[in-house]
């Protein structure tokens, strides 16, 4: 019995071997057509130029940053979001909110998105139809090929944009580093570097004015000298000096705690890292990032050859039908 069913089996596969054998030159030919095919499908793809080339050449720059990810204290990205914790959680923003997470939520926001739409004209660009919903086709055009990703491992968030113009492609993804940074400045989260920047500005402020009084007590020092011989008044010039140099005083005392406290932010500063570090902006890529014609042309020349082996196989389906007296009968009369 175990003998009858081998033989079965090997008939079977020598039946299929020879169906593949008889229509062997169907599948060579069907298997060239699409492989030549391919080929010159791919070089005159590479020969036309980018807007005219159905598959034209994409490049992808990247850019890199470095985001300072533990959980903000102190007020800070709390605080912002607190007032939006319904909403956080539908773009993906997780309960204790991360300066990553809040980055890649500003990416897909209109407000970013319509910047970058309307500072490259992608709109024209892409040929949107300006009379069926420009602004939203052009967003999400544009969030299919604005990526962004997150590796917690080393904390840093790669920005990248893909499209058939290299220049563009580059100018795309520096305007979205430079917009975030923006944002990032916008929403106060770096507590430390605003907070010195306002002590700078307070110091230069602070500067000026014992500049101010300075000049002021050396001016009325010199009324004093020469009182007696225009008539003033000494002793009300004498009270504005006293009062001026009070007054000098104290800035002199403001103006050194300033000091102070500005190289204490400064030690500071220096031993933490900063939310938002612009590690390496991108450039104009010289290597397309895709498509991979050579695996194209692969695929092609498989998925033709598998279809001339099923087609071989159905056309012997049919041959064999059509020499079965029974079988024919049957297709008779179910189309009766």
């Amino acid at each position: 019995m175990s003998n009858d069913v081998k033989n079965e089996d090997e008939i079977s596969l020598i039946d299929l071997f020879a169906v593949l054998w008889h229509q062997k030159i169907m599948i060579i030919i069907i298997t060239l057509i699409a492989m030549i095919g391919v080929v010159i499908f791919s070089i005159i793809t590479i020969r036309l130029p980018p807007e005219l080339s159905p598959l034209p050449d994409r490049y992808t720059p990247r850019a890199l940053m470095l985001i300072d990810d533990g959980p903000s204290s102190g007020g800070g990205l709390q605080a912002m979001m607190g007032g939006f914790a319904p909403f956080a959680g539908l773009g993906g923003i997780r309960t204790g909110a991360t300066h990553s997470d809040l980055a890649i939520f500003l990416l897909g926001t209109n407000s970013l998105l319509d910047s970058v739409v309307d500072k490259f004209d992608l709109i024209e660009r892409y040929d949107i139809d300006r009379d069926r919903s420009p602004r939203a086709e052009s967003r999400d055009a544009l969030g299919r090929l604005l990526r962004a990703s997150f590796d917690s491992r080393s904390g840093v968030l790669t920005i990248t944009f893909t499209d058939r113009d290299p220049v563009l492609a580059r100018d795309v993804v520096n305007f979205t580093v430079d917009y975030l940074e923006r944002r990032f400045d916008e929403l106060g989260l770096d507590r430390n570097r605003i907070e010195q920047e306002n002590l700078e500005v307070n110091l230069a402020n602070t500067f000026q004015e014992i500049l101010r009084l300075e000049e002021e007590s050396r001016r009325l020092e010199q009324t004093v000298a020469f009182a007696p011989f225009a008539g003033g008044s000494i002793p009300i010039i004498t009270a504005d000096i006293n009062r001026i140099a009070m007054e000098l005083g104290a800035m002199r005392q403001v103006y050194t705690q300033l000091r102070v406290q500005n190289e204490m932010l400064r030690v500071t500063m220096a031993s933490e890292t900063p939310i938002f570090q612009i590690l390496e902006l991108a450039e104009t890529p010289d290597r397309k990032s895709g498509p991979s014609r050579g695996l194209i042309s692969i695929i092609v020349t498989l998925i033709a050859g598998f279809f001339s082996v099923f087609l071989a196989f159905a056309l012997n389906i049919i041959s064999n039908v059509r020499k079965d007296p029974k079988a024919m009968a049957k297709l008779r009369r179910a189309n009766v």
